[in-house]
């Protein structure tokens, strides 16, 4: 890294990287909406984020070198119901970034295999009332050597994560509240230089990078054809450090945000294996993170490999 690149991290930047799993495709491993048994969904989700203020620790403010600090994806997403309560999804995103000022370049590349199981072990319904229990098991790993300390403009981690979660719907004829937990375990990670500083100097290229948990409220309409949501999010980093003032973030930097958005999902009536989805996020409060916005739009197409069964999703 060059001198001038130094002196414009350390001008104060911040980076952000959750891990773009499924966090706004059709069916997630946050929602409650379950593929049939043999019913195969799949399709792209593009995705935009961006940010001009962040959080240097817990100080706000923001950073002229940078501008705009944008993260655009497009993601495939592939879920299949093994039965109507067992449920395999899988996806992967291409990831690029881009900053508005400055002489730092974007990147762009495939970034984090995601793999997730979805169980809904127990089930219980009164009237119209109905209440559903899940387990979701999932795993993401890099899938390409992509550089994690570039930041704000690195596409990822680098870490392979393991995530835990259990999760609790309850339906009112078409109004629902859904709630979730997880922790979420993270590898170590490697970087090219043979020292670094974080709390100390640290005479190795291996990067300890500490679990999370997420928590996840999401509450709407659910019908048939239409599911609207809004949605409250809390990634909370169990670890890591500041951003010292006017110094250059880190990959194990603590992170933590909660952020409120909307999803809507439309299946179109007339070709009941079309889906078309949308949604937004904000982000309300964060330590070493920057206040992002986004938006989300794609569609899925949703098919039977076996015949003569009913054509609608399991929710």
């Amino acid at each position: 890294m060059t001198n001038y690149h130094k002196n414009t991290f350390r001008s104060g930047l911040l980076f952000i990287c959750v891990a773009i799993f499924f966090q706004a495709s059709g069916q997630t491993d946050m929602d409650a909406i379950m593929m049939n048994k043999h019913q195969f969904c799949n399709g792209l989700m593009y995705n935009y984020n961006s940010w001009d203020n962040y959080w240097e620790g817990t100080l706000k403010r923001n950073n002229q070198n940078l501008g705009t600090v944008s993260t655009q994806s497009v993601m495939y997403n592939a879920n299949y119901g093994i039965t109507n309560h067992l449920n395999v999804m899988v996806g992967a995103p291409d990831v690029w970034t881009h900053a508005t000022a400055g002489t730092l370049h974007g990147q762009r590349g495939i970034q984090d295999l995601s793999l997730f199981i979805k169980w809904k072990p127990y089930t219980w319904q009164s009237g119209k009332n109905k209440l559903g229990i899940y387990l979701i098991g999932g795993l993401t790993t890099p899938l390409t050597n992509y550089l994690v300390d570039y930041l704000p403009l690195s596409i990822g981690l680098g870490s392979t994560s393991t995530i835990s979660r259990v999760m609790a719907d309850f339906q009112h004829e078409r109004f629902t509240v859904t709630a979730s937990a997880a922790y979420i375990w993270r590898s170590n990670i490697t970087i090219d230089r043979t020292s670094y500083y974080d709390t100390e100097t640290e005479l190795t290229n291996e990067v300890k990078m500490p679990n999370a948990t997420q928590y996840q409220l999401r509450t709407g309409y659910r019908s048939k054809y239409l599911l609207a949501e809004a949605l409250l999010t809390n990634w909370t980093t169990l670890g890591g450090f500041d951003i010292t003032r006017n110094n250059m973030p880190f990959p194990s930097n603590r992170m933590n945000m909660t952020t409120v958005g909307v999803a809507v999902k439309y299946t179109l009536p007339q070709f009941a294996h079309l889906s078309l989805l949308g949604g937004a996020n904000y982000t309300l409060a964060g330590r070493n993170v920057g206040q992002g916005k986004g938006i989300n739009l794609g569609a899925f197409y949703a098919f039977y490999f076996k015949k003569n069964l009913p054509q609608h999703s399991n929710i």
